[in-house]
Formats: C-alpha cells, sequence, structure tokens
C-alpha cells in the first residue's frame, strides 16, 4: 500500500504544500511574500495573514498537480517550529483542522531537521545522489549557522552553533548597510562575482570549538562603512562590487573553517550543506575547492529544496511516519523548537 504524505510549510514569509508518495516529491508549491521588501525584513504580523491568504490555495495547487486524491492522503506533516510564532500558526492549525476532517494522523516537524533531509528528496524521472550515514551537514540560513553530524533519517547531533547572529543574517544586515534592500543575500552574491575579494578586510571572531560568532563581523563592516563615508559620500557607490565580494569572502571564510575543522574531528568525509544561504555560489565553490583538497564527497539540495519548501518537510514526515511518530491535536506551534 502506498503511502502518501501531505506536508506544510510556513515557519517565516513563504507559504509551501507538497504532496509525497512512497518517499517520491510529486509536487512542491511555494508562494512567496513580496510585501516585506519595502521594510528591509520579514515583518511577523505581514506574513501571518499573507499565510492565511496562501495556505488553501497552495495545499489546492499541490493536490491538483500531484494526480492525488484527498482520500488517498495518509497524514500530515507540518512544520511546528522553529520560526515566527504567527506564522507557524497558520500552518499549525490547518494541519490540526485537516487531519480532524480527514481523519488522519499528524506529524510536527523540526524546520531544522527538514533542511538537512532535503538532501534525501526523490523527484519522478530524476537520479539523485544522496548522502551515506554518518555525513556531515553544515546547516546555514538567516537565523541559523549550525555543525550536525547526521546518523540516521532521525538521529542527529548538533556539534556546533551561532553564540549570536546567524551568516544568512549577516548578509542581510549588511546589505541593508549598503542600501542593497531585502533579501540582500542573493544581491551580494550576484555583485561579489565580479568584485576583488581582498580588496578589504574585516574582523574574523576567534571562538573557541566548532561554535560560530557573526556579530563582530556585522559591526566591524558598520563602522568601516560608517568612516569611509565621512571621507567620501559616495564611497558604497564607487566601491560596492569590492564591498560586496570581501564582505562574502570573510563569511565564508568563517564558515569553511568550522567545517574544515568538524570534518577533520569527526573523520567523516560525507558532506552536506543545507538551508538558505547554501544556495550562494561562493560557499558552493568554496566547499567544492576544499572537498578537492581534503576527498569529501559534497551533497547540496537543489536551489527550490534548498530554500524553505514543503517537498523538505513531507520528506521528513515519510521518515517519521515509517517510525510510528505522530502527535497529537493538543500540540502547539514551537517558535524556538530545538532539534
Amino acid at each position: 500500500m502506498s503511502v502518501v504524505i501531505l506536508g506544510i510549510e510556513s515557519s517565516c514569509d513563504d507559504t509551501s504544500a507538497a504532496i509525497l508518495k512512497d518517499g517520491v516529491v510529486l509536487s512542491n508549491i511555494i508562494a512567496s511574500q513580496k510585501v516585506h521588501e519595502a521594510y528591509g525584513g520579514v515583518v511577523p504580523e505581514l506574513a501571518s495573514r499573507a499565510h492565511q491568504q496562501n495556505i488553501i490555495p497552495v495545499v489546492d495547487q499541490a493536490i491538483k498537480k500531484a494526480g492525488v486524491s484527498m482520500d488517498e492522503i495518509n497524514a500530515i506533516a507540518f512544520t511546528r517550529g522553529p520560526g515566527l510564532l504567527g506564522s507557524l500558526l497558520v500552518g499549525t492549525s490547518f494541519a490540526k483542522g485537516f487531519a480532524i476532517a480527514r481523519n488522519i494522523p499528524m506529524i510536527e516537524v523540526n524546520h531544522l531537521q527538514a533542511h538537512i533531509l532535503a538532501n534525501f528528496i526523490k523527484e519522478p524521472g530524476v537520479e539523485a545522489r544522496h548522502p551515506k550515514f554518518p555525513f556531515l551537514t553544515l546547516l546555514v540560513s538567516g537565523g541559523n549557522s549550525q555543525l550536525i553530524v547526521v546518523k540516521d533519517y532521525l538521529d542527529m547531533e548538533m556539534i556546533g552553533q551561532t553564540i549570536d547572529d546567524a551568516a544568512g543574517e549577516a548578509y542581510d544586515k549588511c546589505a541593508k548597510v549598503m542600501g542593497l534592500g531585502y533579501p540582500g543575500g542573493p544581491v551580494i552574491d550576484r555583485l561579489a562575482q565580479e568584485g576583488d575579494p581582498n580588496r578589504f578586510t574585516f574582523n574574523k571572531p576567534s571562538i573557541p570549538g566548532l561554535d560560530y560568532s557573526f556579530s563582530g563581523l556585522k559591526t566591524s563592516f558598520l563602522y568601516f562603512i560608517r568612516d569611509e563615508l565621512k571621507n567620501d559620500p559616495d564611497f558604497i557607490e564607487h566601491n560596492l562590487k569590492d564591498l560586496c565580494a570581501s564582505l562574502q569572502k570573510t563569511i565564508i571564510d568563517i564558515l569553511m573553517s568550522k567545517l574544515k575543522k568538524a570534518a577533520k574531528q569527526t573523520g567523516i568525509k560525507q558532506i552536506a550543506i543545507g538551508g538558505g544561504v547554501s544556495a550562494n555560489s561562493g560557499l558552493q565553490k568554496a566547499v567544492h575547492a576544499e572537498a578537492a583538497r581534503s576527498g569529501w564527497e559534497v551533497f547540496i539540495p537543489r536551489l527550490g529544496f534548498s530554500l524553505d519548501n514543503a517537498g523538505m518537510v513531507a520528506v521528513t514526515g515519510y521518515y517519521k511516519y515509517l517510525a510510528g511518530q505522530f502527535i497529537g491535536l493538543e500540540a502547539p506551534a514551537d517558535a524556538r523548537m530545538h532539534m
């Protein structure tokens, strides 16, 4: 008998629904929210309102595109956390209502765990490589920078994390200083490809162990820009590409230094990258370059599955379904949910 999972993702500002059948993602619909661009970041109240408007049409499209009926759906998997509470409440409430209406079980999914298991997504007619256990994951996004040893689908150990800001947050806040808008990461990545990465030098933290820190880099960048603008009001405009290239190099150097250290300490050569920042071209080049030197085998989900999406929620829900890990209707959204 086939296993069909409906996945729901609403942790931040993307409303997404996916249908997975026997481990294969048949549809993955995402509705993005443009309203936040004018504010330089996600506005939680606006995000939750947009989720309310988007979630039913998105689910309807996902089911229709997958070519399944609602009667075939065996369980609903939803992102319970971490994320913005208002956004999570929309997805959680929808999941509960759908589960009651269809008399099917619910599966809670941790957003970060889903990003990691995105490496196991299968698509119809697409040959895909998947990491072998154990593997080491660098999880980088707007809210998280973590190093995780993945021992099995549902057995993960975090061995390093940011003690303050995440890499994606550093990208976005530095982009805001340069007037590049939101989200800033993709813009910096594009401009960095035409700049000199060694033109400017910014602070790198000295954090023991495998933990990360990006707050010092943000402060260093802010003060540097402030001082240079006193001498040349058009400094950013005159040096934008070099600023982006130098900033990106610094962020990637920080990420790679701990990743290399973790790989050496654990002896693991199966390396996966997850989270929205995994789409960054500079980070991908750095990881592949180190792989050539150190004999790593690298795994990075394609763009549609590295950003927030319900496909990764559905595949996580699939493995939890097989393990019989369900949750009751009393479960609340959890903005600070831990792995």
